[in-house]
This record gives C-alpha cells, structure tokens and sequence, in this order.
C-alpha cells in the first residue's frame, strides 16, 4: 500500500526531519527508530537538490517514503524534487488558494495537473513504462501538501483545502505564531484556535491535517486532538542533541 493510501486511510504516520545528515545512512536510521516517513528538509537546511535526489533515491529503493519541503510555492525545485525521486512534496508558505492551485498544477500530471513529463524515474527502477502507465502509477503515489505559516494563511485556510489535487494541510507551528504576533507563545489561544480552524478546513475537505515543529508536550492539543494523522515529531539535529544532552547528563551525575 502506497504511503498516500494509507495517509488517505487515516493511519497515523510519524516522521523525521533530515536537516543535516545527508548521507543515504539517515533513511535506515529513520526506519530503524520506527518512524513512518523521512521529511527531507531543503528550506532551512544545507540540504541541496543533488543531496535530496540521492536520499529520495535510496529511499525508494528501500520501500520508505521520503517527501522533500521546498522553500516555497515559487521555488524552482517544487516539482524537480518528484522528477527526482521523492514521494511527495511539502511546499512551505502558501498563502493563498491561487498559490495553491498553482502548486497543484506543477506537481500533477494531466488531467489534475500540467506537470511535465520527466526523464527516467526512480520509482520505475529508471525504465520507464508508457507515458499513460507512468502518469497514472505515479499519479497514484504522489502527495502534495501546502503549509499554511502565516496570518494571510490562515485567513484563506478553507479556501486552500478545497483545491483539488492536495492531500494533507500542514500547519508550520513556529512561523506560523509569530505572524500572528505571538513568536514561541504555542499555548496562547489564539495559536490553538488557529490549529483548530486549519484542522477543520482540511478535515471538511477530506484532507490529512498535519504539523511540524510542535514540541511533544504539545502534540496532545495542537496535534492529536485535532485529528492530526501526519507528524513530524523532530529533526535530526534535535534528536541528537536531546539525547547527548541526557546521555552526557546521566553519566556527569554517576
């Protein structure tokens, strides 16, 4: 079952951020902590097109999910990181339906879409089938997710999750406070009523709603509360540093 199946099924899925690591080794160790999928980050991140191509790459040939979030819905790489090899794309800063839909009809192939027709893929081991067959398969598999980060945002939240072709509205937690004047403040009510207005828009639409960015004391009403089903539960910068933080701790205190 395609990780979009089951995304669309409801099933919780848990992922980890790769902001540094961008050696094929961070796919096994996202598999082997048990999270569901691998979110290559090349917005905030060293992270470059070649670099997330291989991980996507070696990702696929492992059977995980990997999806790559761009810096935006104008950014040159939106539908090159499908072409190489990711499962999905996560289009941070979209502020308007009209983007939206722009990013849909990058991302989708004819008749969702205008996406262009790639070179070889490395879903099909790089022997393409008929272009008919190619574009249904990968059709099939392929997740477009917006992230609503900002006030202008919010206020178009049911007009985005209406536009056909996305599967999921993720929330980015931390940009997405401090556009509203309220920079770290993710218990203000205002922050949660925004959580709770994104949820609705995408669950009335029949998308997934997800996050990234909250912390896991959190997750409970920012997330899971709100029927949040795709989560990026860290990086791994964080996961390192929190457990060389307690590992160093424990052994000081012995």
């Amino acid at each position: 079952m395609t990780f979009r199946r089951r995304l669309a099924g409801g099933e919780r899925l848990t992922g980890l951020a790769a902001c540094v690591m961008r050696t094929v080794e961070i796919v096994t160790l996202t598999r082997s902590c048990g999270f569901d999928w691998l979110l290559i980050d090349t917005e905030h991140t060293p992270i470059g097109i070649a670099e997330a191509g291989t991980l996507a790459t070696a990702a696929q040939a492992a059977g995980f999910p990997a999806l790559v979030r761009v810096g935006g819905p104008d950014h040159p790489d939106l539908a090159r990181v499908l072409d190489c090899g990711a499962e999905g794309v996560v289009v941070s800063h979209v502020d308007s339906a009209a983007q939206a839909r722009r990013v849909v009809e990058l991302c989708r192939f004819a008749p969702a879409g205008k996406r262009s027709l790639p070179s070889p893929l490395a879903r099909f081991g790089f022997r393409m089938p008929p272009a008919v067959e190619m574009m249904r398969a990968t059709e099939e598999a392929t997740l477009v997710i917006p992230m609503i980060e900002s006030a202008a945002g919010l206020a178009e939240a049911e007009a985005i999750a209406a536009v056909p072709g996305l599967d999921a509205i993720m929330v980015g937690t931390n940009d997405l406070a401090a556009d509203l004047g309220l920079p770290g403040q993710l218990e203000h009510p205002a922050v949660r009523d925004a959580f709770a207005r994104i949820a609705g828009a995408a669950r009335a639409n029949g998308l997934a709603f997800a996050v990234i960015g909250v912390p896991e004391p959190l997750l409970g009403p920012l997330g899971f509360e709100l029927s949040a089903t795709m989560v990026v539960a860290t990086n791994d910068v964080n996961l390192l540093l929190d457990a060389g933080t307690a590992c160093a701790e424990r052994l000081r205190t012995r």
